[in-house]
């Protein structure tokens, strides 16, 4: 069974193609690729996230509180109505991530978030998380909002579960077709080359990851995939509004 309970903190780099040759040089001496990278491939993840009418998850997560939660649905590639997929709520509080997720049917998962009422518990499912999610959904009038999809290459290390190293390039979104069955497209979210690298733990990081980080000069970043997706769009609203306005006064 999938792991379906996390705890950890969770540190945000971006890197260029060079300095990602370079950290994985050192990455390979103390870490194992992530049994979905064979061969150094990537693995697509998919998922939906949920927010409110008047987008209060997202606003909410922006303005960097002390607590802050989302929910999506996600899948590694496309799925069909009858493939697994992960339904997670994810919180923070106080840097530490907790992330709690079942699996579901996809036709399942998205009966449960269109009715608010929990399917009946099959063994593929996590009792605790589906009544965890059925409270969520009493408390927020949610409705799928965006489509990001990204190819991941991942590590962890050996003999040590805790400690993971994942790779995400080729962001791509959409808020239109937002269904994972219906495809794997979308608009970039970041330029070509650029890789998001996140180091995920619940203790401190080792002395050679620390050394390896100050040699390559990688400082962390605040980056949310979801957050940076809402942000472009309220950019292009303003500037559709701009436009609007200057072929007002225009005529």
């Amino acid at each position: 069974m999938a792991i379906e309970i996390f705890n950890r903190y969770e540190h945000k780099y971006k890197l260029d193609t060079e300095t990602l040759k370079k950290a994985l040089s050192v990455i390979e001496k103390h870490m194992e690729l992530d049994g979905y990278c064979k061969n150094h491939s990537l693995y697509t993840i998919a998922n939906i996230y949920y927010d409110t009418p008047d987008d209060a998850l997202i606003r909410a997560s922006l303005s960097r509180p002390a607590y802050k939660e989302k929910m999506r649905l996600r899948s590694y590639g496309v799925p069909n109505e009858n493939s697994e997929v992960f339904l997670e709520i994810k919180k923070k509080v106080e840097g530490l991530v907790n992330k709690r997720r079942t699996t579901l049917r996809l036709g399942e998962a998205y009966e449960f978030i269109k009715s608010g009422k929990a399917p009946e518990i099959m063994n593929y499912m996590n009792p605790q998380v589906v009544h965890e999610l059925e409270y969520f959904l009493a408390n927020y009038d949610l409705s799928p909002k965006v489509y990001i999809a990204y190819d991941r290459l991942a590590y962890f290390e050996k003999g040590n579960d805790d400690l993971r190293i994942s790779f995400d390039t080729n962001i791509r979104t959409r808020r239109y077709d937002v269904a994972l069955e219906k495809g794997d497209y979308g608009e970039k979210l970041l330029g070509d080359g650029i890789w998001l690298m996140e180091i995920k733990t619940s203790t401190a990081k080792p002395l050679w990851l620390c050394d390896m980080l100050s040699a390559l000069e990688l400082r962390k970043v605040q980056f949310s995939k979801y957050g940076t997706e809402y942000k472009h769009v309220l950019q292009g609203g303003a500037r559709r509004y701009h436009r609007a306005e200057l072929l007002k006064h225009a005529v």
